[in-house]
């Protein structure tokens, strides 16, 4: 795998899918480390399945990627555009939920 990183403008590009649930509720889900892979594991498989090369690749490097770079990342986003649960997801309180859901989306690439 080339040594290519997420910048920002890959974060911009998918915002819809950060913003699809309210700010509260994703902070309520991190705070509890819910393993939303796992409640959504149908939607997100069938989701996996419908990436183009150039997005599995994306995903691949978001995998292998030190969640503390993950979350340096989230909030420049935050700083940008002052979006919740960009904040939500730099706070370094729910590294474990990152690292959870991250995993368990690894787990879903193995059986693929």
């Amino acid at each position: 795998m080339s040594e290519e990183k997420i910048t920002y403008a890959d974060v911009e590009e998918y915002q819809s899918l950060f913003t699809l649930a309210p700010s509260f509720l994703l902070e309520t889900f991190a705070r509890r480390n819910t393993n939303l892979v796992l409640k959504f594991k149908s939607i997100i498989g069938s989701y996996m399945d419908s990436l183009t090369d150039i997005q599995k690749e994306k995903l691949y490097i978001i995998l292998s990627t030190d969640i503390d770079e993950l979350q340096g990342l989230m909030n420049e986003a935050y700083q940008r555009t002052q979006i919740k649960q960009y904040e939500v997801l730099s706070n370094p309180n729910y590294k474990q939920f990152i690292n959870d859901n991250l995993d368990e989306i690894r787990s879903l690439l193995k059986y693929k």
